[in-house]
């Protein structure tokens, strides 16, 4: 097979440089390490040659093969020794000055051909390029840390960004076996950009006193199905780097309420609480390993009281199907008897609001997040008001625990806790469509990828049901009164007309 870019140029040597040169080495490509600190390329070569070494060990990689990529990876001294490649890829620092000034000495040097591409994570390759004499043949070309296991890269067209040279940079891509997406020139680009929903939304949960980190967590791992909570990523990534792109992103998006960062990590960024690198964040570790509370046990309540579910509660014969099986005490009446716990399953809405309009007793309704399908899920979420009596909390608690799956009880909240972060997720990624961004199915595979959710967030919007989506939002926007939750055109007429979130207009 012949490979695309024969010579390629590497302009910083940090763990992104390294990691891209690694699988470029591996493609068949010559690659040329340049860094403009003394000795970091070659501790760089060092590095990379190690791991080659660790993958022959592990029987992940030939010894030949290994052999032969040591042979292709070379050290630069100067920006002069990258003149004959072409493809050169800049992972410096994030200023934009600095890539300015690098790329303009760059397109001095190499010939006409070459591409020059950054790989920048938040700056605008418009930006960058704005000074080159030849903008055409410059492009963002995003890889995720670490890049040998992230298998996703954003090629970012700026605004005048040849589509032929995109086209290659695709195919490059491909052949060191990555997945490239197309993505146009916007803040964030695809995932960073995607990606704001997820903590920001959690932070704002906890912020409102609904639950804490830990139950936040537990709940989107265990019902909505994310791998990791949203806390335990931010220790993981550290807030020194997921509060900035935060702010960055807010910014470059003239404070647009759907990005609005969080006055928590900003705190705790200013306490040096960032994660696990510093040994606390909004977890404990010790050795690496988070100190996580013991769960609390499901109450023990002796006589459970008649159970009455609203006509209105969302998913209402699979909820009477389920207290059914746990053996509940069901009432069927028009309206509840004195005696009776009043369970509510609305979408968007508060428990309190349900109970006003729906002329409940508050003091005896709980309500429960019916969104997904109980029997994919692995914990159940119950929500009081401020009025539930602690009788009926308690009982709602040991009833819905009886056949042994977990629970969580929170305090009020419009949209309880997955309703709200998957909804933030799901409009979010519609708007990114309904700007053109990119196709829905870059962005399904982008996020995919490079986020590690459990689907892309388009698919978890069919999941769910665009038009049940499309309620929470609405919903939650009546009793927040946010704009956050606007929801997108590309999600209110799909959720209206019960049409994909995946389906493109012709």
């Amino acid at each position: 097979m012949q490979v695309i870019h024969k010579n390629v140029g590497i302009v910083g040597t940090g763990a992104m440089g390294r990691g891209i040169a690694q699988i470029a080495a591996q493609a068949g490509s010559v690659v040329k390490l340049m860094d403009a600190q003394a000795g970091a390329a070659e501790k760089a070569r060092e590095a990379i040659c190690a791991q080659w070494d660790k993958l022959v060990e592990k029987g992940r990689l030939e010894a030949a093969l290994a052999t032969a990529c040591k042979a292709r990876l070379l050290l630069c001294r100067t920006l002069a020794d990258l003149a004959d490649c072409d493809l050169v890829i800049e992972a410096i620092v994030e200023r934009l000055d600095v890539k300015q000034t690098l790329f303009a000495e760059l397109e001095a040097l190499v010939p006409a051909h070459t591409v020059l591409v950054s790989n920048t994570s938040s700056l605008s390759v418009t930006a960058i390029a704005a000074a080159l004499k030849h903008p055409e043949r410059f492009a963002g070309y995003h890889f995720f840390n670490p890049v040998p296991l992230m298998k996703v890269v954003e090629v970012i067209a700026g605004l005048k960004t040849s589509a032929a040279v995109c086209s290659t940079l695709a195919d490059y891509a491909r052949q060191m076996g990555h997945m490239p997406v197309q993505a146009q020139d916007t803040p964030g680009f695809i995932v960073n950009h995607a990606g704001r929903g997820y903590g920001t939304e959690a932070l704002r949960i906890v912020g409102e006193g609904i639950a804490d980190f830990v139950t936040v967590d537990r709940i989107l791992r265990e019902q909505a199905g994310f791998k990791l909570g949203p806390f335990e990523l931010m220790d993981l990534t550290g807030l020194d780097v997921s509060h900035p792109v935060m702010e960055s992103i807010y910014h470059q998006y003239y404070e647009e309420d759907r990005y609005r960062p969080s006055v928590i990590t900003a705190q705790r960024l200013a306490g040096g609480m960032l994660g696990r690198k510093t040994g606390e964040g909004f977890y404990r570790y010790v050795n690496g390993v988070s100190q996580t509370p013991a769960e609390a046990p499901a109450p023990e309540v002796a006589d459970l009281p008649p159970v009455w579910v609203s006509p209105r509660a969302a998913r209402r014969s699979e909820l009477l199907q389920l207290l059914k099986n746990l053996g509940a005490n069901i009432e069927t009446g028009v309206s509840a008897s004195p005696q009776a716990l009043m369970l509510v399953a609305p979408l968007g809405f508060d428990i309190t609001t349900v109970a006003v309009v729906e002329r409940l007793d508050p003091a005896r309704t709980v309500g429960i997040d019916m969104l997904m399908d109980d029997a994919t899920t692995r914990r159940r979420v119950l929500a009081t008001n401020p009025v539930t009596r602690i009788d009926m909390r308690d009982a709602a608690h040991a009833l819905f625990a009886r056949d042994g799956k977990a629970v969580s009880v929170i305090r009020d909240s419009g949209g309880f806790v997955t309703q709200r972060v998957v909804a933030t997720i799901v409009n979010i990624a519609s708007d990114i469509c309904q700007q053109g961004i990119c196709s829905p199915k870059d962005l399904e595979t982008a996020v995919t990828l490079g986020l590690g959710y459990p689907m892309g967030p388009l698919a978890m919007g069919d999941r769910c049901g665009p038009t049940n989506i499309l309620e929470v939002l609405f919903n939650m926007q009546t009793v927040y009164g946010d704009q956050r939750y606007r929801p997108s055109p590309w999600l209110r007429r799909r959720g209206a007309i019960g049409l994909s979130l995946l389906h493109e207009e012709s």
